[in-house]
């Protein structure tokens, strides 16, 4: 192979690299004058001959993947003109090849210096080098023709591959040889191949004339024609590659997403503790910054760091399902009370393992109020056997509790308060987390008072006054004038209470299971206990179609026929637009059948968009025959929820493409093994149920593997996927086809008789025959097929498929053999066949 293209200067270029390529082209420049000069040529025709191929094959030149380089393999000419030509002549053969390489088809002007570097510092300067090495070896192997070609083929290697090298190693400093041997050094066994071509025309032109040598052009095409479809195949996997890293990339993307999910749901559960509890968010973040700090000086590690982070925040979340009237008692608690307030690190810890943080944040909740002498609660854990997280996590909670204002005291200084914590050391607290606050708790302050203003969680708007709204629907209390009166969001809280067990229920069935179905099933029944509805769907985005996935209630039939493009309709304007509906027009929808008879047909809809973490996963509707029959309470009741419905039917679908992709071959969209062997043992189970018969074939493509190899396994696959669709033609419906892998299917046969076997043998061979000829243009392929039926040759799976296997390799063995078994035979032997 000819490598030509190389770039040798550019304005950056170093002079010793620029003085090298000059060198060159004199020496270059000098060979070509002093051959000219002297030119002699014994056979004209033949230099013309040899001289019009060798430019041709120079054009039928190939693009090296990742290089600036072009290969071709004129350079045969260049061997046979050494082998057979004198200097002068071998010297335009080859120079004439490097120009037309270097010039033909480019797609942009080259340089003038690169044309001289390929042509003269290279081309001339190689070919001279070699022709003479070859002279010289002359005198050493005087009968050793074979190898005195290898011994040019390698001198026109290294000399022509040298320069390039020499002159990347003066422009880069780097080794010369390192250079050499990672950029050029594969190329050699090419050479070394072209070498042993010319060794045969050689010889053919002794016994037929040189005129033999123009048969090699079919052979340089083919090589060229070969080559092109071997970079084809390094561009394809090249490209597969860059589609892996995209997909990697979207998969990092995705984790990052989650990551910000995960924040975004600490401080919305934040918000929430704030909401419930009179203390203000400005305890969260003190806390927060208390212990991260602690934690830093304590040398965690990155994930205890972040847990601790998250529970600083999350910690009290357990009071949500503690009463406001305890919470917020302005004295002492009674011992009921206080029975009822312990269970919120419980209820905490069991809220965020449902959350799957990626760091272990529920211990923390759960173990907070634990203490150092195992006073504490809820397990009584004691020393280290309480999460380090917790410990600093209740150390510093204390200190913060004690000085702030509190519904039932008013603050502490802050060094008394200290002084009431290092009280306790060895007995509530860790010692060792007490004597590092007592030693910082002063420049804690300091940075925490200085993190309020940066807070990344916004205090509520609890004194935010509403002006819309002069009085309810039903009035008020006794007509009672509300002027004067604001509510507040605690206000707000405390009026949806009765929506909070319905809504942990709904949050505890999403995460129970990823049957989309059973799921869906339990969160319309738990939903229309705060939005009463007649019909509910779920619709999910595919492509750019919102199709309905789960219907339920009155009008089933009208909306498990509906397909919604998005955009369009009331479904589809909430998909494009991510936008919430309430009290639309069910009529607008695509598709939809107005019937002015139906009573109960829905007249109003409250739909709301359901979004994932990679974008929009569909559109939950809620249907109603009564017209305006939703409010914009129960709009706020669904967009509580659709957040996690979007989760979960995002991952419930990614389940689903997992599980199908888990039983499906991908080749050729038939059943896999691991299908197949599920299959067949319910298939089993039902014909000894049932005392039927069954069949089991094991079918084996003969001839396949030679397909492989002359056309290639692109060729094969093909080879596959037509059988495949073929045999799906051939077979019954009630029959299950699977492919066990390679060429070999499996065909399970209910209630088959065995005299049916052999027309079904006759009928897959043909087909076999089909596939070969449809990709290869020749009858490569005839079948194997071994058949066992259900009682006869077992009662178990494994027997069958092993019997069914045994006389499949049986009738192969006669088809190798060269047996031809007619139609008759298989009549006979029907358990077993080779079919040609």
């Amino acid at each position: 192979m000819e490598n030509k293209g190389v770039r040798p200067v550019n304005p950056s270029t170093p002079m010793r690299a620029i003085l090298f390529v000059v060198l060159t082209a004199a020496c270059g420049a000098s060979v070509l004058l002093t051959a000219f000069w002297h030119w002699n040529s014994s056979d004209p025709l033949r230099f013309f001959c040899y001289l019009a191929i060798a430019m041709l094959a120079a054009a039928m030149r190939v693009k090296l993947p990742g290089m600036d380089s072009t290969m071709s393999v004129h350079f045969l000419f260049v061997l046979l003109g050494i082998l057979e030509l004198s200097l002068p002549e071998t010297l335009a053969i080859g120079c004439a090849a490097a120009l037309v390489q270097s010039l033909w088809k480019t797609k942009r002007r080259p340089e003038a210096i690169k044309v001289v570097f390929n042509v003269i510092s290279m081309s001339a300067n190689a070919i001279c080098i070699t022709y003479y090495a070859y002279r010289l070896s002359l005198g050493f192997l005087k009968n050793g023709a074979p190898l005195l070609l290898v011994v040019a083929a390698f001198t026109y290697f290294v000399a022509n591959t040298a320069p390039v090298a020499v002159v990347i190693a003066l422009s880069e400093n780097r080794p010369l040889r390192s250079i050499w041997s990672e950029t050029y050094f594969w190329s050699l066994p090419y050479y070394l191949v072209g070498a042993a071509i010319v060794y045969l025309i050689s010889i053919a032109n002794q016994y037929m004339g040189w005129e033999s040598a123009l048969l090699i052009m079919p052979v340089m095409y083919g090589i060229y024609r070969s080559y092109l479809m071997y970079l084809g195949r390094l561009e394809e996997e090249k490209r597969r590659v860059e589609i892996e890293a995209r997909q990697v990339e979207t998969e990092k993307r995705h984790v990052e997403q989650v990551c910000a999910l995960h924040l975004r749901t600490i401080e919305g559960l934040a918000l929430a503790i704030d909401a419930k509890d009179h203390t203000t968010h400005q305890h969260l973040n003190r806390v927060r910054t208390y212990a991260v700090e602690i934690a830093k000086d304590l040398q965690l590690s990155e994930e205890e760091i972040d847990a601790l982070r998250a529970a600083a925040l999350l910690h009290d979340i357990g009071k949500l399902a503690v009463p406001d009237h305890i919470i917020n008692k302005p004295g002492r608690l009674t011992p009921a009370e206080f029975e009822k307030m312990k269970i919120h690190p419980i209820v905490g810890a069991e809220i965020l393992e449902r959350v799957a943080f990626p760091y272990p944040v529920a211990p923390i909740v759960r173990a907070h109020h634990e203490k150092w002498d195992g006073s504490g609660y809820p397990d009584g854990l004691k020393g280290e056997e309480i999460p380090i997280g917790a410990r600093i996590l209740a150390t510093v909670d204390c200190l913060d509790a004690l000085s702030s204002d509190r519904q039932y005291r008013k603050a502490l200084p802050l060094d008394e308060a200290m002084k009431q914590v290092a009280a306790q050391a060895g007995m509530a607290f860790d010692p060792r987390v007490v004597e590092i606050l007592a030693r910082r708790y002063r420049e804690l302050e300091s940075v925490a008072i200085h993190g309020l203003e940066e807070a990344s969680i916004d205090s509520l708007s609890f004194s935010y006054a509403v002006e819309r709204g002069e009085r309810p629907a039903t009035g008020f209390e006794h007509d009672a004038s509300h002027s004067g009166s604001q509510s507040d969001f605690l206000s707000s809280i405390a009026s949806a209470r009765q929506e909070a067990p319905t809504l942990f229920e709904l949050s505890q069935d999403l995460g129970n299971s990823l049957s989309l179905d059973e799921t869906l099933s339990l969160v319309a029944m738990r939903l229309r206990r705060l939005v009463p509805y007649d019909s509910i769907v779920a619709y999910v985005r595919k492509g750019d179609l919102l199709v309905p996935e789960f219907v339920s209630g009155d009008n089933f039939r009208i909306f498990s026929s509906l397909s919604i493009p998005v955009g369009t309709g009331l479904c589809g304007w909430v998909a494009q637009n991510a936008r919430s509906i309430m009290n639309g027009n069910p009529a607008v929808e695509a598709g939809f059948v107005h019937d002015p008879n139906n009573a109960g047909e829905p007249r109003s809809a409250l739909a709301v968009p359901l979004e994932g973490v990679s974008g929009l996963v569909g559109v939950l509707a809620l249907y109603q025959a009564k017209a305006d029959a939703f409010t914009s309470d129960h709009l706020r009741v669904l967009q509580v929820i659709t957040a996690k419905v979007a989760l979960f039917i995002d991952n419930a679908l990614k389940y689903r493409e997992a599980e199908s992709s888990a039983t499906i071959d991908y080749l050729t969209g038939m059943a896999n093994a691991r299908a197949l062997s599920m299959y067949l043992e319910q298939e089993l189970a039902r014909s000894k149920r049932e005392q039927t018969a069954m069949a089991v074939m094991v079918c084996d493509l003969n001839g396949f593997k030679e397909i492989n190899d002359r056309y290639g396994h692109l060729a094969g696959d093909k080879v596959l996927k037509i059988f495949a669709n073929l045999m799906r033609e051939t077979c019954r419906d009630s029959d299950y086809m699977a492919r066990m892998g390679g060429d070999e299917f499996v065909i399970i046969a209910p209630n088959m008789p065995p005299e049916s076997v052999a027309e079904r043998a006759m009928m897959l061979s043909a087909m076999a025959q089909k596939a070969g000829r449809a990709v290869c243009g020749k009858d490569f392929l005839s079948l194997s097929l071994g058949a066992a039926f259900y009682p006869q040759d077992g009662q178990e799976s494994e027997q069958l498929l092993a019997e069914a296997d045994r006389k499949m390799y049986t009738a192969k063995e006669h088809h190798y053999a060269g047996s031809k078994l007619m139609a008759p035979e298989l009549a006979r032997i029907s358990q077993w066949a080779t079919v040609n």
